[in-house]
């Protein structure tokens, strides 16, 4: 396949792209540069890894609001669902993980979020219940 296969995927791809920019450059450029969401959902998840919760749970909701593939959304939804179950409010730690099950039913914590002591318990449950 080598080099003609390469030529007939780029040209698939700005062929089913064609309709979504005005130039096909664009097109291509669009599937490599990040959305707003993906660029807010980094800046989140920094925000979660160093402690600052307040910021990380405002920029996650902004990244859902401002658009993300199903995959990003669940990564939102999911440390969302650590913040609440982290400050004590179990009922919207249960709701942001229902919402990351719908999207992803298959879902599976690392083991090291698995074994936390707050939501490794409430995530369990949640998928039992599913």
């Amino acid at each position: 396949m080598g080099r003609m296969g390469g030529t007939a995927g780029l040209a698939l791809l700005v062929a089913l792209a064609g309709g979504c920019a005005t130039e096909p450059g664009q097109a291509i450029q669009a599937l490599f540069v990040p959305s707003k969401g993906e660029a807010t959902l980094k800046t989140g998840l920094k925000q979660y890894e160093e402690g600052d919760y307040v910021d990380s749970q405002k920029s996650l909701v902004a990244a859902i609001d401002q658009g993300l593939r199903d995959r990003d959304r669940v990564n939102a939804h999911k440390h969302l669902a650590f913040i609440h179950c982290a400050s004590s409010r179990e009922r919207q730690c249960r709701e942001e993980f229902r919402k990351a099950l719908a999207l992803e039913p298959g879902l599976e914590l690392s083991a090291a979020e698995a074994g936390h002591p707050t939501w490794g318990p409430i995530f369990r449950s949640m998928k039992a219940g599913r």
